[in-house]
């Protein structure tokens, strides 16, 4: 998977060097474009990992980016505004994560969406405590992080 990583920034590099732009947006243009080179040359390798995990790298990164906008637009919302609707408490979160990259990963993303923020992790890392500023029902914020930041990340990274 590594191999194939390295051969699409080389292929972004020669990309780059041959149109002699040196734009991010030519550079993710010649990446997207040495993606499509290496998926079409590996199509009967068996190991095809790094072709199904960069797609979802990109959807977590941008289900992140989205996730961040509403959070921020939620607290700001409640900044400006002279009513506060904020409702705070804390959420025992149980993990499917096992790793201490999978925990890290997972309590950075959390932390760093606007309302939350990660207290501490149990001492036999089964579990995440979450404070929260807008909390409206313990399940189905649960729910939401289950279904939202920890699978899109375990998908990636397993």
């Amino acid at each position: 998977m590594i191999k194939h990583f390295l051969m699409n920034l080389l292929l972004s590099f020669i990309w780059v060097a041959l149109t002699g732009s040196m734009y991010y947006s030519n550079f993710v243009f010649g990446f997207a474009l040495g993606f499509c080179i290496l998926w079409i040359m590996n199509r009967d390798e068996t190991d095809r990992r790094y072709f199904s995990r960069v797609p979802k790298t990109i959807g977590v990164f941008f289900y992140f980016l989205y996730e961040m906008i509403v959070a921020n637009i939620q607290v700001a919302y409640d900044v400006i505004t002279p009513k506060y609707f904020f409702k705070p408490g804390i959420v025992r979160y149980p993990l499917e994560a096992n790793s201490d990259l999978e925990i890290n990963l997972l309590s950075t993303m959390i932390s760093l969406t606007p309302g939350t923020l990660i207290l501490d992790v149990s001492e036999d890392k089964k579990s995440l405590f979450i404070h929260v500023m807008y909390m409206k029902d313990r399940e189905t914020f649960i729910a939401q992080i289950k279904n939202g930041f920890e699978k899109r990340l375990l998908e990636i990274i397993r």
